[in-house]
């Protein structure tokens, strides 16, 4: 057993987890969450592993992406998962919880550990020795002070303004077409062209379209908008303001446009241009399409624009408070610090999106914490389950353009033969992450 304690900062789905793994281990840790002490802007409990948004997990079907990932969980023993399973509540083919009964099981369960102490305490500075860092998108001004030197101020954000992200087999392209500006350099963008119609009514639905009102503590942060405007904004700044910023044609000329007098190609209209967000293009951004719109206004205008009436998205945008670190610069798939092997992360702060994959980052991080504290090699999950391609994407996405990513099949490899079928593909992948992780398992 380690000489001293680990330690794990948070006490959310992640820290959670965490620290029962490194208990389950043999390993004694100390849970630190300053809850009641400090109140965070969306808590309303001081209990451990409090649900703030919904009380859904996700799909339960383990041929949808976040039911996999419950599934693997349940295969490794995760007690978030575990618990979860045991306060469940109907919600169609969601598992939902009461989450009141969830929170407050989970933290009795935990404080009856006889390897794990719980402090009610705000931690401003890192400590010492082997650390698992879970404190959450709203992590303390203090903390977040001192995560800021670890790793470097331009390395944590305080606020997610992210963009669609787009599976790229959903996108049309008879219509998007791959170009750079000028055919400058390689081209590395699918671009969306509008004509003047069409640009004129996407702009009035994205003037018209109804908002996520923000909380309190988001208000006080919006001055952070004008660096990085939600799409929306822009609209209502005038007619052509889209046209001079992200959706610029300059430039850009499709394959099929027609001729101008020069007989070169004419520009659209307008373009949106979407950016290959991983190494196998399965997934595509939405360049300069932060909003802070609601998700279903969000499916229904943005489906109008050329090219993306069919588009699925693994993720939507969104516009709120947020501490999340830059995981591609510092963290391994292992969820080490590169720099500083002894001091692991999880949950939100590392760029994973959801309840479950937060639980999911939590059982690797205790799992490691406890490996090195009983002095064996961490592990690194195979990327052909959602929970070793979510840490393996996390961890090697490009750096200038990282936001955050809930599971999703996109981000998973390629299956050896082509599957047309959705439902059956998906079937497929649930069925290799199964049988890879069953393996996985017996050699640790």
């Amino acid at each position: 057993m380690s000489q001293q304690p680990i330690h794990v900062i948070g006490g959310g789905l992640a820290g959670t987890e965490a620290a029962w793994q490194i208990a389950q281990a043999g390993v004694a840790v100390i849970l630190h969450e300053m809850r009641p002490q400090r109140f965070g802007g969306a808590h309303h409990t001081e209990h451990l592993a409090e649900l703030v948004c919904s009380n859904s997990f996700g799909a339960m079907s383990s041929d949808r992406a976040t039911g996999l990932l419950h599934e693997e969980l349940r295969r490794l023993g995760s007690v978030v998962i575990s618990k979860a399973d045991e306060h469940q509540v109907p919600a169609g083919g969601a598992l939902a919880v009461d989450r009141a009964v969830f929170s407050q099981d989970l933290t009795t369960t935990l404080t009856q550990h006889p390897l794990i102490e719980l402090r009610r305490e705000e931690i401003t500075t890192i400590p010492s020795g082997i650390v698992v860092i879970a404190s959450g998108p709203l992590t303390s001004p203090a903390l977040a002070e001192d995560l800021r030197r670890l790793t470097g101020m331009e390395y944590l954000s305080f606020f997610d303004a992210a963009s669609p992200i787009i599976v790229g087999e959903s996108i049309n392209r008879e219509i998007a077409f791959m170009a750079s500006r000028y055919d400058k350099g390689e081209a590395a963008y699918l671009n969306c062209p509008m004509n003047k119609a069409e640009y004129l009514r996407f702009r009035e639905e994205l003037c018209q379209a109804e908002q996520t009102e923000l909380k309190d503590f988001e208000r006080e942060s919006a001055k952070f908008f004008e660096a990085c405007l939600p799409i929306e904004e822009l609209a209502l700044r005038g007619e052509d303001t889209m046209r001079y910023g992200p959706l610029k044609p300059v430039g850009l000329a499709s394959p099929n446009a027609p001729l101008r007098e020069d007989g070169k190609p004419q520009w659209a209209y307008a373009v949106v241009q979407l950016r290959q967000e991983d190494k196998a293009g399965q997934l595509w951004n939405m360049v300069g399409f932060q909003t802070n719109l609601r998700w279903g206004e969000q499916k229904r205008i943005f489906r109008m624009i050329p090219g993306l009436e069919n588009a699925e998205f693994v993720r939507l945008g969104v516009m709120h408070r947020n501490t999340f670190i830059n995981a591609p610069q510092l963290l391994n798939a292992k969820l080490q610090f590169k720099n500083y092997p002894h001091i692991l992360a999880a949950g939100q702060l590392i760029g994973t999106e959801g309840y479950t994959a937060a639980a999911a980052g939590g059982w690797l991080a205790g799992t490691n914490a406890a490996r090195i504290a009983l002095g064996k090699e961490p592990v690194e999950l195979p990327k052909t389950t959602m929970m070793g391609a979510l840490f393996e994407f996390i961890s090697t996405a490009a750096p200038r353009y990282f936001q955050p990513m809930p599971p999703n099949f996109g981000i998973l490899p390629d299956l050896e033969i082509k599957i047309k079928s959705k439902p059956e593909r998906y079937g497929k992948y649930r069925d290799r992450a199964l049988a890879d992780l069953e393996n996985w398992q017996a050699t640790l």
